[in-house]
């Protein structure tokens, strides 16, 4: 997140291992708030309206899978097939970055 936009997604992936077979791509959407802390008189950051979810591939990260949200992630104001469908998407894209 930069000081112009206080918007973000932290990404972090998973590849398949021993003890876990799938892809998972772990995925948190939050948004930076500035505030002034009187005892420190300075500006702290913190992270609002944080909400983690976890896309699931079980076959080496083509299609991936959400499981249930319980937020609307793309601001239509319905919580349902749309969101998961936009978040399996960016899973999916992350999953093909070779150098992040």
């Amino acid at each position: 997140m930069s000081f112009f936009n206080s918007r973000g997604v932290f990404l972090q992936l998973m590849q398949p291992s021993h003890s876990e077979p799938n892809t998972q791509v772990s995925m948190q959407l939050a948004r930076k708030e500035e505030n002034w802390d009187e005892q420190s008189e300075s500006v702290v950051e913190s992270l609002v309206d944080s909400m983690m979810v976890t896309a699931i591939s079980k076959d080496g990260g083509n299609t991936f899978s959400i499981g249930r949200l319980g937020q609307d992630v793309d601001g239509d104001g319905v919580i349902g097939d749309e969101d998961k469908t936009k978040l399996a998407a960016l899973a999916k894209a992350y999953a093909n970055i070779v150098n992040p």
